[in-house]
This record gives structure tokens, C-alpha cells and sequence, in this order.
């Protein structure tokens, strides 16, 4: 069998789009009468089978046991480790048991990433319709070799990458690949050899469907050569790119355990030099000092605070598949999308209408029937206009598509042709109903639409005896046909083909798409149509303007998505033109610049890269460039994300920090390949998203800054008990255990259910680079843990000279510790702005449940025999309790002050 290096440099390597059908058959010594069955097999032992290859996937237990890869899990399980030196087995449970919820959460979310290749394997074609010893054949795709001659029909899947050699009308939809919106017209003229994959009109490629026509091509590639096999193989090699925030947290992770480290190992030193304590004791307290240091519940809470994040977006139809993701969303500095349903409807809509002496706008978007006709900015009645009356006459009569009824009375479905489905609507919006039309010019004849002769023709009589031949067209086909122009007066003057060439240019510069609309009246007894009636002597009525329009709230999200300081670049399948109409429309930074694939496959890796940040309009592209510019973008530092919906999207999906799919029109193979899939196919929904994305980094550092100074404040604690030569710690390693794993799951995850900040899309990205702990950050966690730990020795150390028992000054310290955290809570929701308002005490009514919680439990830790026995613990009374919250809510006066300070100093 031929080895990949061999069949590439045989047959793939070659650029069939550049050579004419007949070079083709003769490089693959094929004809049209296709290969003998005994050349058939010798090929397919020599090549291989038509399929791609099968994709090596990790086992289930390899990937459940890589989700413990993670420094955090690495704290997780040394604190597990501490409580089981400690003989605490039921606290050693409880850590285990969040490790495992962890890596199971992990693994169920993220396990599979191998399906995106799956995906694509199952777009391919189940069977053929191929030539063999000159007789047609249905046999297996999978038996398809090189030099295979293979016939196509409406509604076939292309089983190969064919060169075509013999088209009737043939048009296939390469969205998949190309992502280009409508059909491709095919044909059998070669093109240039550096054509982007949607220029390569000669050629059909593996998994494309058939939408009208039929077609003869030969197989030139099978399997992991064709298109779809290079694309599934840029998907197996494209690497994943590790979140901001696993970034952020692993860094954070390696310096708490190197500080906790250095800190027991002096703490046990000095205690055992300074004091004389003995190995045991002090083994003990420096274990107290690393499970006092370690915040058991930060995993937990972080995991917490995402689930909630991807709960808020699914309700703003953002369906997220990896929770990391929800984080990496609000980083997001640049967003790469495509055109065609995302920034646009995906629906065409007539927006112009040219006549020999007017320009008229029709006014709406999408298949909606709701919008006026308007001539020099004022509303103008169609039926009082002849010439446009009448193109529009024809684009109703001259169609071969429906309209159906959507979700409300002027809300439609096109059945058939996008561009027919318009010009039925443009009918609607002068009042001409398809159904009534066509009852009262029924059809006698037509000429249907082929890519060779790029027309459509239809006969049509009235009641009145009268016979006219309506035709629609691209326009350079239809002006050869054309001898006279109509005019608003009714008179025919000859054809103008240099005014007609002008309103083309206008209309494409546009980024329309035209369509040229003519008619002939024909002797009333004539009921069939040849070719010969329409060659000459067509009248020309007018050209319509097409356009898929962009979504009005995309406008909207890419204003917002430019104030949030996140740069948007067009990267679409579609012409240049289109798309600078489209770009000028939506009003990106720079929409009068754009390139091409074919620019992009000229310039060289340095050139390109000097360019990125400048330009945000991509045209034509191939699935390599794609990928090419989310990789230098993120060289140039970039968080970037990237829409898409066809298999051509999946490598670049992949390498996206963020791949967002589409849900409605995607595939599977985007879908796979995404971190994120939109329910609603909506670029506005993206900028929803991102605003998530943000406040849940926010509250995770909310979150964070409230757990640290609990864990400072018992750290320091225990050190200066060592330091200062108590006779026994203030808390136990078992009552640290119990504050810690508590305040987590009640008053740290309260803030995981925090509202935006009112600035929240008004503020540049984060810098992704930063760590997680800013300056800032560390200063207030030193500060409050300062607070935490002397107001709790100061009542233990009072308890204990009042001459109460170890176990009440104990009490006394645990309660302390949770009332300041208490008070703390509400300082913790806003990092510098003034919580002293309605909003700021109020605002979040989880916080205030979580209090009530707390307040319960540690009642119950206080008061409840079992818990006193399990925790050391002792009643205490009302006068202890009323000098723990005088004491405690120092923490609130004095970190609102230190905020006012920060404030002034900051000038905020």
C-alpha cells in the first residue's frame, strides 16, 4: 500500500483546480468510461480505503486520572494528607471527597475533545454512484480510488474530491468548507493554481451536498487527502491552549506551597530551638500551620463560582462545554467572527432596485415582509412606478422558490433559493402575493437556471391575451441579451450596456450581490421557450441589489464589545466586497481595508504578522489561514476567540482560547471542536457572554480575597502561639478544618452569585500575563488577616486570664474568627468602592442567606453535645458573645476606611 508521502506526492500535492479536465483523466489514466474493476482494485489496495483515519483516543481511566493534574488538587490532597496525620479521618473524607467531585466534574465536561474528529469521519458519504468499465455503478464510497469516474445528482453527498469534467446546472453548498453562505455554481473551466478552496469552481470536495443539477468528475483524492481528511488532520495536530485562569491559578498555586512550606519548616525550628518544645509538638503545630494555611475550599468555590457562570450564560443562549472556559470569556481581547448568520441573518433581503432612470431602497431585513420602498428617501408607491412594478412582477413570476409561514404573521421561510425567497419578499412589500401572481399569469414554459448559461427564463400569459417572456439572470449574461431598455414613460430606447456596467460596479461595491431582471413580449398563441427566443431582442426592466444583512444587535455588540476595549475582526468565506460593505455597516475599527486568501497565501509569516492588529476584515479564506490568525494572534498576546460553524472552522475552533460554535446552523465537527456553542447563532449573545465571563473573574477574586485573609489570619494564629510561647495553640487543626471548610461553602460561595459591577463592559481586558494576587490584592490580604488574628488571640488570651477553661477560650477563638469573616463578607463584595449603601448591604440576597446559614451552624458548634465532644468545643455566654461582635466588626470600620484612603489616593 502507498504510504501518506507517497499518495501525496502522486496525487494530492497536485493542483487539479489549474489543469483542464482532459489533464486531469490523463495524469490519473482514467477516461469517461472509467477504470476497469480489475485497475479499481489494484488502486484500492495500492491507496487505501476512501475513510479517515481512525482517531487515537486516551482510555477513560488515562483521562480520569489526568484531571488530578493540577496544582490545586496537588493543595487539595496535601491538606488531605495533613488531617489524616492529625487521626482526623471524617475531615480527610470531606477533602477527598471535593478532590473527587473535582476530577469527575473535569472529566465529564471535558472527556470529549476526541468526538470533534468523530464528527467529521461521520460528514462523509456512505456510498457512490461511479463508472466503471463505461457502466454506472452505486457501490460503497469507502471502495472510491483515484481516477474513479463519479456521477452527481440534487440531494448526493460528494463521496471524494472530484475535478469535474461535464456539469448541467450544477451548484453545491461548500458552507461546511468554505463557509460561504449560497450555493456554488460549478463549472469546468480550470482556474488559477493558488485559488482559494472557494474559487476552485471546477473542482467538488468530500462531504459537500448537492443542491441542484447534476455532474461528472473524477476522483482525484480519497480519504485523508481530500479536504475534510486535511482538515481532520489539522484537528488531531492543533494543540489546546491552557485558560488564563489555570494559568494564573497554577502560578498561584506553586507560591502558596512554597510559602506555606518555608513558613512550617521556620515555625518548627524555632519552636524547637527558641523554646525547647519537643519534635512532636512542634510536628503538630507546623502541620496545624500548613492545614491553617491551605484553603481546602478555594477548588471547590472556584468550581462553584463557574458552574453558576455557565448556568447564567446558558440562560443568554451561550451553552458552555468546559468550565474553564467561562473565565477565559472574560479575558477574551479579541474576537474573530464569522460573517454569514453570526454577524449577519443569514437571510438575503433586496435592498436596491435600479431601473434606466431611478435607484429605489427597500426598506427591512430578512425574510420579513414589514419595510417600504423608498425613492430618494421618501416611501414611494411601487404600483405608480411601471418599470420597477413590472421587475417586480417578474422576480415573483420568474422563481421557482415558496415562501413559508414563520414564527409570526410577517415573519417567513424561503423554500428553495435565498435569492428568489428576497425577491418573493420584495414582492410582499409592494403587495404582490406569489400565489395570486402566478394564477393570474399562469406558466406555460421555462428554461431553469444552469451555471452555464447563468439565467432563468419563464413564459408566462395573462388573462388578457397577452404572452411575455420574464428572465432573471447575471447581469453580464442578461445585458448580452438585452437591445432595449425600458423607461418610466413606457417607451423603449436601445440599451445603454455602460450606464447598466456603472450601477453594477455601484451595486458591488456595496457588496451586493445583482441580479438583472429583463422581459420580451411574445405572440400570445407561443407556448413553449427555446433558447433562440431570449439570445436577443430581451428588454431590460432594472437590476436588484441583494444583500444578507447584518443583525442590528451585532451592531449594537460591537459597539459594546469597543467600549470593553475587545478588538472584532470579520473572518468570512464570502467576496472582499461583501464583506467591507458588511464591516462598514457593523462599524469596525477598520472596514475599508481586507484580505484575501489569496493575499494571505503570498505573504510571507513576518509580513502577515505586522499586520494582524490593523486589519479586521478577512475574505475567502481557507481553514489554514483561520488557524494561522488565531496563532499570531495570540503570538502577539491576545486572548483570543473564534466563531465558526462548518468543519472548515474545527482546527482554528480548537486553537482558539475560546472556540464559540454555532448551535442552529453549526456542525457537529464546529460543535466538538468549540468551548462554546451559541443556542441562537448570534454574535450579540458572544458580548452577553463575555460580560459573564467577567464578573465571574470578578467573583472568583472576590472569593479569593475573602478565603486568603481566613487562612492569614489562623496562619498567623498558630505562629504567633509558637512565636510567643503559649503552652497550647488557640485553635486546634480540627476547629481550622471546620472554619475553613464551613465559611467556604456558605459565606466564600455567596459571592460566586454577585451581579455585574455597573463597569463591568467599560474596562479594558485584563492583562492575562498578571498574576493572580496583584498588589493590591496581597496588601488586603495581609491587612485583614492582621485584623483576624489579633482580634481572636486578644479574646482567647482574655477568656483564658478570666480563668476560663481551654475549651471556652477555644470556642471563644472559633467563634471570633467566623463573626469577623462575617463582617468581612460584606466588605469583600466590592474590591474599592463603598459597600456603606442600600446596593452594597442588600444588593445580593445570597450573601444574607449565607450569614443566616453560618449563624446556625456555628450555634450548633457552640452549643449541640455531640459537636462539643467531636470539636473540642464548650457554651459560652451572652456577655462572651456580645465582646466577640464588638470585637469583630472592627474589621468592617477598618477595611471601608482603608478603602476611602485607596480611593483618594487613586483619585477614583
Amino acid at each position: 500500500m502507498a504510504t501518506t508521502a507517497e499518495q501525496t506526492s502522486t496525487f494530492s500535492a497536485r493542483h487539479w483546480h489549474n489543469q483542464d479536465s482532459q489533464a486531469a483523466l490523463d495524469q490519473l489514466k482514467s477516461g469517461r468510461e472509467g477504470l476497469s474493476r480489475e485497475q479499481a482494485k489494484k488502486r484500492l489496495v495500492e491507496y487505501g480505503a476512501n475513510q479517515l483515519p481512525e482517531v487515537n483516543t486516551k482510555s477513560p481511566w488515562i483521562r480520569f486520572l489526568q484531571q488530578f493534574n493540577n496544582v490545586l488538587i496537588y493543595v487539595l490532597l496535601v491538606a488531605g494528607a495533613g488531617t489524616l496525620l492529625l487521626n482526623h479521618l471524617v475531615d480527610a473524607s470531606v477533602i477527598f471527597t471535593v478532590v473527587l467531585l473535582n476530577a469527575l466534574i473535569g472529566f465529564i465536561q471535558e472527556g470529549k475533545a476526541e468526538d470533534a474528529l468523530r464528527k467529521i469521519r461521520q460528514m462523509l458519504s456512505p456510498s457512490a454512484e461511479v463508472v466503471r468499465d463505461g457502466h454506472h455503478h452505486a457501490i460503497d464510497a469507502r471502495e472510491l480510488v483515484p481516477g474513479d469516474i463519479v456521477q452527481l445528482h440534487a440531494g448526493d453527498k460528494v463521496p471524494a474530491d472530484l475535478r469535474l469534467i461535464a456539469v448541467k446546472g450544477l451548484q453545491i453548498q461548500e458552507a461546511t468548507l468554505t463557509g460561504e453562505s449560497v450555493a456554488v455554481e460549478k463549472n469546468t473551466a480550470s482556474v488559477s493554481s493558488n485559488a482559494v478552496l472557494g474559487d476552485r469552481r471546477c473542482m467538488c470536495f468530500s462531504s459537500t451536498l448537492v443542491t441542484h443539477g447534476q455532474g461528472l468528475g473524477v476522483v482525484v483524492c480519497t480519504g485523508a487527502h481530500t479536504e475534510i481528511g486535511r482538515i481532520s488532520h489539522l484537528v488531531s495536530q492543533v494543540h489546546t491552549t491552557t485558560t488564563p485562569l489555570l494559568r494564573q491559578m497554577a502560578q498561584f498555586g506553586r507560591w502558596l506551597s512554597m510559602a506555606i512550606l518555608v513558613i512550617a519548616v521556620i515555625n518548627f525550628i524555632f519552636g524547637l530551638w527558641i523554646h525547647q518544645y519537643t519534635a512532636a509538638d512542634m510536628f503538630l503545630a507546623s502541620v496545624s500551620l500548613a492545614v491553617a494555611a491551605i484553603p481546602e475550599g478555594l477548588p471547590a468555590i472556584m468550581t462553584i463560582t463557574l458552574a453558576i457562570g455557565v448556568q447564567r450564560m446558558a440562560k443568554r443562549n451561550a451553552i458552555l462545554r468546559k468550565l474553564p472556559a467561562v473565565e477565559t470569556l472574560g479575558a477574551v481581547s479579541v474576537i474573530c467572527s464569522d460573517k454569514t448568520g453570526t454577524l449577519t441573518r443569514n437571510e438575503m433581503t433586496v435592498h436596491s432596485a435600479a431601473t434606466a432612470e431611478h435607484v429605489f431602497e427597500f426598506e427591512g431585513t430578512g425574510y420579513n415582509s414589514r419595510g417600504g420602498i423608498l425613492y430618494e428617501g421618501r416611501e414611494t408607491d411601487a404600483e405608480q412606478r411601471p418599470v420597477l412594478w413590472k421587475m417586480l412582477h417578474a422576480g415573483v413570476l420568474c422563481s421557482e422558490s415558496a415562501l413559508e409561514q414563520g414564527e409570526n404573521i410577517h415573519q417567513l421561510q424561503v423554500v428553495g433559493d435565498p435569492m428568489e425567497g428576497a425577491l418573493l419578499v420584495a414582492g410582499l412589500k409592494a403587495g404582490l402575493e406569489a400565489d395570486t401572481l402566478n394564477g393570474q399569469y399562469p406558466r406555460s414554459d421555462l428554461i431553469p437556471f444552469d451555471s452555464e448559461h447563468r439565467f432563468m427564463a419563464t413564459l408566462n400569459h395573462g388573462h388578457h391575451s397577452e404572452a411575455s417572456i420574464l428572465l432573471k439572470g447575471a447581469p453580464e449574461n442578461v445585458l448580452r441579451m438585452c437591445s432595449w431598455q425600458k423607461t418610466a414613460s413606457g417607451d423603449l430606447h436601445k440599451i445603454e450596456p455602460d450606464y447598466w456596467l456603472k450601477k453594477l460596479e455601484e451595486f458591488a461595491a456595496q457588496g451586493q450581490r445583482v441580479l438583472a431582471i429583463a422581459m420580451k413580449p411574445v405572440h400570445k398563441n407561443q407556448r413553449t421557450l427555446n433558447f433562440s427566443d431570449v439570445e436577443t431582442g430581451m428588454i431590460m426592466l432594472g437590476l436588484f441589489g441583494l444583500i444578507d444583512p447584518p443583525r442590528e444587535e451585532a451592531i449594537r455588540a460591537v459597539s459594546r464589545c469597543h467600549q470593553a476595549g475587545i478588538s472584532v475582526k470579520m473572518i468570512t468565506g464570502d467576496h472582499a466586497a461583501t464583506a467591507k460593505a458588511i464591516a462598514r455597516q457593523l462599524k469596525l475599527t477598520n472596514p475599508e481595508q481586507a484580505l484575501t486568501g489569496e493575499q494571505l497565501m503570498a505573504m510571507d509569516i513576518d509580513e502577515l504578522r505586522s499586520l494582524v492588529d490593523s486589519i479586521d476584515v478577512y475574505a475567502r479564506v481557507d481553514p489554514e489561514h483561520k488557524l494561522q490568525l488565531v496563532q499570531l494572534l495570540q503570538e502577539r498576546g491576545y486572548i483570543a476567540a473564534m466563531t465558526g460553524d462548518g468543519v472548515n472552522d474545527a482546527p482554528a475552533l480548537k486553537r482558539a482560547d475560546v472556540g464559540i460554535a454555532m448551535g442552529m446552523n453549526g456542525t457537529e465537527a464546529a460543535k466538538e471542536a468549540a468551548e462554546m456553542v451559541l443556542a441562537d447563532d448570534n454574535f450579540a449573545s458572544i458580548s452577553h457572554a463575555v460580560e459573564e465571563g467577567r464578573t465571574v473573574y470578578d467573583n472568583l477574586k472576590k472569593a479569593i480575597l475573602f478565603i486568603l485573609p481566613t487562612n492569614g489570619g489562623e496562619a498567623l494564629i498558630v505562629l504567633a502561639a509558637v512565636l510567643l510561647g503559649f503552652n497550647q495553640l488557640p485553635l486546634t487543626p480540627v476547629q481550622i478544618l471546620w472554619v475553613n471548610m464551613i465559611t467556604a461553602v456558605t459565606l466564600a460561595l455567596s459571592l460566586a452569585f454577585e451581579p455585574p459591577e455597573a463597569n463591568v463592559m467599560r474596562r479594558a481586558p485584563r492583562d492575562s500575563q498578571q498574576p493572580l494576587l496583584s498588589p493590591l490584592l496581597i496588601w488586603r490580604i495581609a491587612f485583614v488577616s492582621v485584623i483576624l488574628a489579633t482580634g481572636t488571640i486578644s479574646l482567647y488570651l482574655w477568656e483564658l486570664r478570666a480563668g476560663q477553661s481551654i475549651e471556652v477560650a477555644r470556642t471563644v477563638a472559633v467563634n471570633t474568627l467566623v463573626m469577623f469573616e462575617i463582617f468581612y463578607l460584606f466588605n469583600a463584595r466590592y474590591i474599592l468602592a463603598s459597600v456603606l449603601n442600600i446596593q452594597g448591604l442588600l444588593g445580593n440576597r445570597f450573601v444574607l442567606y449565607a450569614i443566616a446559614l453560618l449563624v446556625v451552624f456555628q450555634i450548633a458548634f457552640t452549643y449541640l453535645p455531640p459537636l462539643n465532644a467531636l470539636f473540642g468545643t464548650a457554651a459560652i455566654n451572652f456577655a462572651q458573645w456580645l465582646s466577640i461582635i464588638l470585637v469583630s466588626s472592627s474589621v468592617f470600620i477598618l477595611v471601608e476606611f482603608e478603602k476611602f484612603i485607596l480611593r483618594r489616593l487613586n483619585n477614583i
